[in-house]
């Protein structure tokens, strides 16, 4: 591994990573993912509860989740492509910015003095650009859901700049193990978020986590500002920077990110992680639905098999699928993963209880996460590391469309045919992706330095 290193690090410009070692840089990445996450699950206990206060049906708050929803999709590229051409600092900085007015909204908004409704909902807008980490760091597409008949609130919405990171300053055959490790990052942040939230709201009011998340993310602001490298990217990549004082690209370039998706093996790599992840996605998006209507659980019992679908991520993504990266190839991990979507599938349209669908959840989890680990390293390899946060912006809007259309979809679906209907799409189109699979495999490429 070193000799795979060393290579990478000769690479840099001078003074790129002055202020830390490419090692600690990584680490600090990890501290604030962890961190962001820690704070964001602090507020799923505020969000729902808050909602409640002020007075707003679950109608209301479907509104609520969908604004934040469509900010993401909307936010995802942008923010990429601003990570490319501003660097990692600036990316980390603003998006822990956002994510500061973010909570100062939600602080503001539980005052009895202030119209909480109009804060409330104006506290979803600085979502556009809270981006810190992937799209579920790769994974489940999990929601953790506020309680219930209440629409759940994914932490989707942290992605592409932690994430821009570990990919510019990991090598190519480290990356899967090391975006893997953003894992652990979740359940850090489920576990230490959930406990911290809960109890600060029971022991000192609704308005405690928010100030407590405002603190923490301005640490986070400071730490990404002062340790942070201007850019992770390699020195060839300066060149393509604009001469003094000639036009400069746009942060909005429509065409440019588009462009991006007519690369060559792109648009097929993007269609297999859209597809397989699509039946999944509206699964998940109904879930508090049909925890409630076809699992009879409580919203206690819900919590308790969210934990453990965070746990199961944690592990999958921090320990399994780094062992697998060393042994395997990407192409073999993403049949597999589509291989085991199917099975799963067939599963779940013969399951009739939460017990059958617990013995479900490892293949389940295991599927999304080698998907999405996988077919993120094989979109960031197929563009130059100029463009690895437009095209990370590209992959996180995946899960945001999904939350946008899911509840339309999925609740028609639902209603119409009940839960078998999720399992018996996922075996048809994760058959047809693995047919896909089979007759073209995927191009095995390195990293594209231009």
């Amino acid at each position: 591994m070193q000799g795979a290193r060393a290579p990478r690090d000769q690479g840099r410009s001078p003074g790129r990573m002055s202020a830390l070692g490419r090692s600690s840089v990584i680490l600090l990445t990890y501290v604030l993912a962890a961190t962001e996450l820690t704070c964001l699950f602090m507020q799923f206990s505020i969000v729902p509860y808050l909602s409640r206060k002020l007075g707003l049906d679950s109608i209301a708050f479907g509104y609520l989740q969908t604004t934040f929803g469509v900010l993401q999709l909307l936010g995802g590229p942008v923010f990429g492509r601003f990570a490319d051409q501003r660097g990692a600092r600036a990316a980390l900085t603003l998006s822990f910015l956002a994510a500061l007015a973010l909570y100062l909204l939600l602080a503001a908004a539980s005052s009895p003095a202030l119209p909480g409704v109009y804060l409330l909902f104006a506290s979803r807008l600085p979502g556009a650009l809270m981006h810190t980490l992937p799209g579920r760091a790769g994974g489940t597409g999990v929601q953790v859901g506020p309680g219930r008949g209440q629409p759940a609130e994914d932490p989707g919405h942290l992605q592409g700049a932690a994430q821009m990171v570990i990919t510019d300053l990991s090598a190519p055959e480290e990356r899967p193990a090391a975006l893997g490790r953003l894992g652990l990052c979740f359940g850090v942040g489920v576990i230490l978020g959930s406990l911290l939230g809960g109890t600060l709201v029971s022991a000192y009011g609704i308005q405690c986590p928010a100030i407590l998340a405002a603190l923490a993310t301005l640490l986070g602001a400071v730490l990404s500002f002062t340790c942070i490298p201007a850019s992770t990217k390699g020195a060839k990549t300066d060149a393509q920077a604009p001469l003094p004082g000639g036009p400069r690209a746009s942060v909005f370039d429509l065409k440019a990110i588009a462009s991006l998706l007519r690369l060559p093996d792109v648009p097929r790599i993007f269609l297999v992680k859209v597809a397989s992840n699509c039946p999944t996605g509206l699964f998940m998006v109904m879930f508090s639905i049909i925890s409630m209507d076809f699992f009879q659980l409580e919203a206690a019992q819900a919590g308790y098999l969210m934990s453990f679908f965070g746990l199961l991520q944690m592990v999958t993504q921090g320990l399994v699928i780094g062992q697998l990266s060393s042994h395997f190839s990407e192409e073999v991990l993403l049949r597999a993963s589509v291989l085991v979507f199917i099975v799963v599938g067939l599963a779940m349209a013969w399951m009739s209880s939460v017990f059958h669908f617990c013995l479900l959840v490892p293949g389940l989890v295991f599927s999304l996460c080698t998907l999405n680990v996988v077919t993120d390293s094989m979109l960031i390899k197929a563009v130059s590391t100029s463009d690895t946060g437009t095209m990370l912006g590209l992959c996180a809007s995946v899960q945001p469309l999904l939350r946008t259309l899911g509840p339309t979809v999925g609740g028609l679906l639902y209603r119409s045919f009940g839960v078998p209907v999720f399992g018996h799409v996922q075996v048809a189109i994760n058959t047809l992706v693995l047919l896909v699979l089979w007759r073209k495999p995927m191009p095995q490429r390195k990293d594209k330095v231009r």
